[in-house]
């Protein structure tokens, strides 16, 4: 037995590696062989399963809602660029990594893809040759509706459109002739909606491209059948225009920011909240005026025209006895008919002096004779005044402000020791002051402005901050990080609880070191001293230790006693 103790350690030792693996395979049982290949199996599954999903990017939307033609158009697009794809669980999406959709789309587009179910221009290009003219009518309003649906379609809230277009045909004959018409069906986003202005611009576009088309004969409806053309209608009539609204705002939130900008470097951000509230006049008119005023102060006095008219006429006396004799033309006259006057000659006393000479007045040239001859003149003079007039054409201006209104709550003021205490009235009137100024105050227009000073109640943090369980960003990391420590977890698991134990299962037992007939007597001793005795070993105690050692051995590792005696046996036969 003592040659068991020597030779079981070199031959427990196998001298090829495979047969030490064969060796180490046999000591597991069938049920642990088979456990030991499943966890094998699963963990190299998990570690290349782990790889793939953490290189792996996020599929994204690449096309949804497309028609079946365009459809296959871009699988087959996709299958020639070698991109993955999948489809959504609805069957409604492409999917494809995320970071390669844009250039995806760019690349797509480049080849028409995906044409959207409609024919535009395109369709005149492949004309053939000796086509009627109402076939080429027709493919004409063909690609005109093609080309009208895609521009609607490039409207955010549209996903599609359809365009039908009602064009008569031409007429010499006017009381015959018809007006076009059209009809566009929108299908909008879920949760989108068009406002009365995106309407009124379908209606628009669709009239422009259309020659003879006017807005109102433009129908629109969405895909729920709601006609979107009358209630843009209504609108208006009703006066809701929004874009009224709109500009009410845009004065409202200039009027706020301007006094926020001024109160903010005063009170610190948080401290104040301003709201403003603009009356604007909309209202359109225009009026004309002409007014006429007296023009009677002379050195406004303008003459528009003067007319003056001057005449002079002179008669004969009557000479002689009436008669035929006496109605005789005068005696041709003889020079000199006037003599000159001597200076310093004077008229004889109570006698007349003598007419003679010649009268020139308004042109007209007579002579006087010495003998008193009546003349008449005449003089007449019109003149013509302006008349002091003034034409006013007034237009008013639309939207102007016909009233502001601001309300302005302070914040109460902490001080050095952390109390709270109100603004003093000289600042709350310093601070009204300059609200006014900010705002534009007008006390012709009735501006009113009140600023008033009250205590804020603190807002709880939770009810403005985002919960961390809801926090986008927050989520994204959780997620990358379960990934690795899913993978994590399930390596550890197979390794540290499945296949460890079962390598360990696999290595022999360590053999039984030898021991000396005095570490023999020495633990003999020991026990004998624990016992209250001591007596050296005799060889029979020695031979059953030796024994012993050599059952629990081949107890242990039964496989090895039959390699060793084996061994022994063909030893001694050889």
């Amino acid at each position: 037995m003592a040659a068991i103790g020597t030779e079981t350690p070199a031959t427990a030792e196998a001298v090829n590696p495979l047969d030490r693996l064969r060796a180490a395979l046999d000591r597991l049982t069938g049920q642990q062989k088979i456990l030991l290949m499943v966890a094998v199996a699963a963990l190299i599954a998990v570690v290349v399963a782990g790889s793939t999903w953490v290189k792996q990017s996020d599929y994204r939307i690449l096309f949804s809602n497309i028609g079946e033609r365009d459809g296959g158009s871009i699988i087959a697009a996709l299958d020639q660029m070698n991109i993955p794809y999948k489809f959504s669980e609805s069957g409604g999406s492409i999917l494809i990594p995320g970071d390669k959709v844009h250039e995806v789309r760019l690349r797509l587009a480049s080849q028409g893809l995906p044409k959207g179910g409609g024919v535009g221009f395109e369709l005149m290009e492949n004309q053939k040759f000796g086509i009627s003219q109402f076939a080429e009518q027709v493919n004409y309003q063909r690609g005109l509706e093609g080309e009208l649906s895609r521009t609607i379609q490039s409207i955010s809230a549209v996903q599609a459109a359809r365009v039908h277009l009602a064009i008569p045909k031409p007429t010499v004959f006017v009381r015959e002739e018809l007006k076009p018409s059209a009809s566009v069906l929108l299908n909008l986003y879920a949760g989108r909606s068009l406002d009365p202005i995106q309407i009124a611009g379908v209606q628009n576009l669709v009239a422009a491209s259309v020659p003879n088309l006017a807005p109102a004969s433009v129908t629109i409806i969405d895909q729920s059948g709601t006609m979107l053309s009358q209630l843009k209608s209504k609108l208006m009539d009703a006066g809701l225009d929004p874009s009224q609204l709109k500009y009410i705002r845009e004065i409202e939130a200039n009027a706020i920011k301007r006094v926020e900008d001024i109160l903010s470097p005063i009170l610190g951000p948080g401290n104040y909240r301003v709201q403003v509230a603009a009356d604007v006049d909309f209202s359109q008119s225009e009026q004309t005026a002409e007014t006429h005023r007296p023009n009677a102060t002379p050195p406004e006095i303008s003459i528009r025209s003067q007319q003056t008219s001057e005449s002079a006429s002179t008669m004969p006396s009557a000479q002689g006895v009436p008669g035929a004799l006496s109605n005789q033309p005068p005696v041709p006259a003889t020079a000199p008919l006037t003599q000159p006057a001597v200076p310093g000659a004077g008229t004889p006393a109570g006698q007349a002096a003598p007419v003679s000479g010649q009268i020139n007045a308004a042109g007209v040239q007579a002579q006087i004779s010495n003998v008193g001859q009546p003349i008449n003149t005449r003089k007449d003079s019109t003149i013509n005044y302006e008349v002091d007039r003034t034409i006013r054409h007034t237009k008013q201006a639309v939207g102007v402000i016909k009233r502001l209104t601001a309300a302005v709550v302070v914040n109460h003021r902490k001080d050095t020791k952390g109390a709270i205490k109100p603004l003093p009235d000289p600042e709350l009137r310093q601070l009204n002051d300059i609200v006014k100024e900010a705002l534009g105050f007008s006390q012709e227009r009735g501006d009113s402005v009140s600023v008033a000073n009250a205590p804020f109640t603190a807002i709880e943090k939770s009810t403005l901050e985002l919960p961390l369980w809801k926090d986008p960003e927050i989520l994204a990391l959780a997620k990358e990080l379960f990934k690795y420590l899913a993978i994590a977890a399930i390596v550890g698991y197979l390794m540290f609880k499945v296949i460890l134990p079962l390598v360990k299962a696999m290595q022999p037992p360590p053999p039984p070191e030898p021991q000396t007939r005095a570490q023999i007597g020495g633990t003999i001793n020991i026990v004998d001293e624990e016992e209250g005795e001591s007596r050296t070993p005799s060889a029979a105690q020695e031979f059953e230790k030796k024994l012993s050692h050599a059952r629990e051995l081949a107890q242990q590792d039964p496989k090895v006693v039959a390699n060793i005696i084996k061994d022994w046996t063909g030893a001694n036969g050889g």
